[in-house]
């Protein structure tokens, strides 16, 4: 009986951030209760403390190095796992970050597709059909509506969002995973056709996610779950993690 095989997973993440690298893993390792793959985790560091626009630009200029370190360790995949900093670039951005990522691998000799947490989002979002949404962020307001402008670029109205105005990083990563579910009892999810309970990799959310969703009845996600989603297809797995919304239901495989 041959061995399962096992990925490298990859990420990118702020120098604050203690969540991707927990909720990622976590849905991983749920994974492989059912499914024979394996996962081991790896990550690269871009200095960040505070959200704010200008350190999240000069965060971003450091994720080039990054992406190279994880090419050294011949990654399968690379999650750029910061949400807003690619955001925070321009309108559209995730498409030119993961491009030039994945050349930066390729001219490594460690050719490794590039997943974004903005792109994760958006795209996830496009996936499940939704055309309105209702969001929860941890950001000040002109963050949040700079993540409500990049959404809606994309051809996703934003019906409601709530920001808990945190801005030190390592306070987000303290929040309670299990707070989101009662936070988004204050969201207008009239005619909404998904929540998203985290629109923050650092915010932790993965246990609100099941019963916000129950509670609903409508599509909830996360940066998280939706980064994973898109790495497991990046890999040609099945996506098929029970207990984390329907995106990870395997129904879009």
């Amino acid at each position: 009986m041959s061995a399962a095989r096992s990925y490298r997973i990859g990420q990118i993440v702020p120098s604050s951030n203690t969540t991707m690298e927990t909720e990622i893993p976590a849905i991983l390792r749920a994974r492989e209760a059912l499914h024979p793959e394996r996962f081991t985790f790896h990550s690269s560091r871009m200095r960040m403390k505070h959200v704010t626009k200008d350190e999240l630009a000069s965060m971003d200029k450091d994720s080039d190095r990054c992406a190279l370190e994880l090419s050294d360790a011949r990654v399968d995949v690379l999650g750029y796992a910061c949400l807003v900093a690619i955001m925070a670039m321009g309108l559209g951005y995730h498409r030119q970050s993961e491009k030039r990522l994945h050349q930066l691998t390729v001219d490594n000799a460690g050719p490794a597709p590039v997943v974004t947490s903005a792109g994760a989002l958006v795209d996830g979002l496009h996936t499940i059909g939704a055309k309105k949404v209702s969001i929860l962020t941890p950001y000040m307001k002109p963050l949040t509506q700079l993540v409500i402008d990049y959404i809606e670029n994309e051809g996703i109205e934003v019906v409601d969002s709530i920001s808990l105005e945190i801005p030190d990083n390592l306070e987000v990563g303290r929040q309670d995973p299990r707070a989101p579910i009662e936070i988004t009892r204050k969201l207008n999810t009239s005619g909404v056709d998904a929540i998203v309970a985290s629109a923050c990799v650092q915010m932790p959310s993965l246990p609100s996610l099941q019963p916000i969703e129950d509670r609903l009845r409508i599509p909830v996600l996360s940066s998280s779950v939706a980064t994973t989603y898109f790495m497991l297809k990046r890999l040609g797995l099945s996506t098929n993690v029970p207990g984390f919304g329907s995106l990870l239901s395997g129904k879009f495989d």
